[in-house]
């Protein structure tokens, strides 16, 4: 059996038998470049380093309840580089003309320091940015208004300073890499893992590095090939957008050189690949994948299942603008989005999408 087969039956395992209660599904903001496919990126990011307070989008058509299509044109990128973080606190939020998150966990940040959660607005008392649930949900993991990586409790309080970013480098979109071995992990030798894993734009060279979740030096996160397919080596920079998933710390991320998507398992000596064509992925606890492809012009949503060699189906064939930003609910049924006019959610089978916020800012679900 090959490396590769071992790692699609391990990781199937490793993957159906993953907690998923509590499990932080993001939409992530601010990478340096959350250019698709073919796209290049534009010149600004789409509010996520703003300062001014969530307010309700003047181009919003959804009607709460029912299924919308979003009418506003956007860029063929998702994110840009991004601007200088805002040090200083933004004003009292506007409440949105749109929410629809109460009873859904689901968490809406937009660059400011207040976070629509689950249908109520909590003030972090800092510039919040790329906002990751850990898998249990009892922390978040996110960019501060100085560029540095925090942790804090789900009301802002407890936080942490992770890691402070070196002077003209800039840290983006953290993901958790979290494993709690069991009595025959630990039997195998596997150490448990309680990891940050984030992107660096050190003056225009990404990298992903990883750092304790408590706190520590950053270090460059291993990227090894199979040792049974190509030994040509896997790409270290231009690397993106990590997105974690699944009890052994399963990871994905995309390339923007190449425009691939890869996954990288480290179960087996992190080792890993690309398996599509695509930018923004996220990865379920279930083991498939969720991405961004451009078609015709426009951001589609596609979902791979089965990671390596499953299927892949295009979730908005009908797309008239850009749909960007995908994560997984924590039950792996559903996709929420971000579009030009707000947050929407669609089945991950596939379905019309629903609006379910005009708040112009980056979805989580908690839960």
């Amino acid at each position: 059996m090959s490396v590769r087969a071992r790692l699609r039956r391990s990781s199937a395992v490793a993957l159906v038998s993953a907690v998923t209660a509590g499990s932080a599904l993001l939409l992530t903001a601010c990478d340096p470049s959350g250019d698709t496919a073919g796209a290049q990126p534009t010149t600004t990011a789409p509010s996520r380093t703003a300062t001014a307070a969530p307010t309700a989008a003047p181009t919003a058509t959804g009607t709460p309840g029912t299924s919308a299509t979003p009418s506003a044109p956007a860029s063929p990128s998702a994110a840009a580089t991004p601007t200088t973080p805002a040090k200083q606190p933004s004003a009292t939020p506007t409440k949105a003309a749109l929410n629809l998150t109460k009873g859904t966990g689901l968490t809406i940040s937009n660059g400011t320091r207040y976070v629509v959660m689950d249908g109520r607005t909590v003030d972090f008392g800092t510039v919040v940015r790329d906002l990751a649930w850990s898998p249990d949900g009892k922390r978040a993991a996110f960019v501060d208004g100085d560029g540095n990586l925090e942790t804090s409790d789900p009301d802002g309080s407890h936080k942490v300073l992770v890691a402070k970013a070196p002077s003209g480098v800039t840290w983006s979109h953290p993901t958790w890499q979290v494993f709690v071995p069991s009595e025959n992990d630990a039997a195998m030798y596997l150490r448990p893992k309680n990891n940050l894993q984030f992107t660096a734009d050190d003056h225009g060279t990404l990298r992903l590095l990883t750092v304790p979740s408590k706190g520590g030096a950053p270090a460059q996160l291993s990227l090894g090939v199979f040792s049974d397919q190509d030994s040509k080596p896997l790409p270290e920079t231009g690397n993106l957008w990590p997105n974690g998933g699944g009890r052994y710390g399963s990871s994905t991320y995309a390339n923007r050189n190449d425009g691939q998507v890869y996954l990288r398992d480290d179960y087996l000596r992190q080792q890993g690949g690309a398996v599509t064509k695509g930018a923004q992925p996220d990865l379920s606890d279930q083991g498939d994948l969720v991405f961004v492809r451009s078609v015709d012009g426009h951001d589609h949503l596609f979902t791979k299942t089965g990671g390596y060699d499953g299927p892949e189906h295009d979730l908005t064939p009908k797309a008239t603008t850009d749909y960007t930003e995908p994560v997984f609910s924590a039950d792996g049924k559903t996709v929420a989005f971000r579009a030009p006019d707000g947050i929407y959610t669609v089945p991950a089978k596939g379905g019309t999408p629903t609006k379910v916020s005009d708040t112009a800012g980056l979805p989580a679900y908690r839960g």
